[in-house]
């Protein structure tokens, strides 16, 4: 199935689903993909239950020193910082719900992947890791949705 994103065909990624892949092999999520100020500024809010293969994907126009917080999030979440060719730089473990403490991602993040804290530890999800997803620019990606 070859599916449109920013206006190029890519095949086996769809806009909402993003695989994951290392030492522990391949872990896929449907995500709701937060791509404006508006959504990346509510993310998670306020969500109470979220399936275990759920997540949000954090989009950023270009690489960033990324930081998060949990005010008014409910659930405890991993986050999983990405950089443009959609490397895993840093995973964030069981962020405390509502805490409003800066979490750094550090520099060059083009992605963040929240998903049900615990997750990344229990699925092998590290540094090292790859990110595959219809919104990298594909031509960059480590795990292109070309490929295998």
């Amino acid at each position: 199935m070859t599916l449109l994103w920013g206006g190029a065909a890519y095949a086996g990624c769809a806009p909402d689903a993003v695989e994951l892949r290392g030492p522990s092999g391949v872990q896929r999520f449907s995500v709701e993909v937060a791509d404006t100020e508006a959504k990346r500024s509510k993310g998670l809010m306020f969500v109470e239950k979220m399936p275990a293969s759920a997540g949000m994907l954090f989009v950023y126009d270009q690489p960033k020193h990324a930081y998060f917080w949990m005010k008014n999030t409910l659930l405890p979440l991993d986050m999983v910082f990405a950089d443009e060719t959609g490397l895993v730089t840093a995973v964030h473990s069981n962020a405390v719900p509502q805490d409003e403490t800066p979490i750094d991602g550090g520099e060059g993040v083009a992605v963040v992947l929240e998903i049900n804290g615990g997750l990344a530890a229990r699925m092998g999800i590290a540094p090292g890791s790859q990110l595959r997803s219809a919104a990298l620019d594909q031509s960059l990606a480590v795990w292109p949705c070309s490929g295998g």
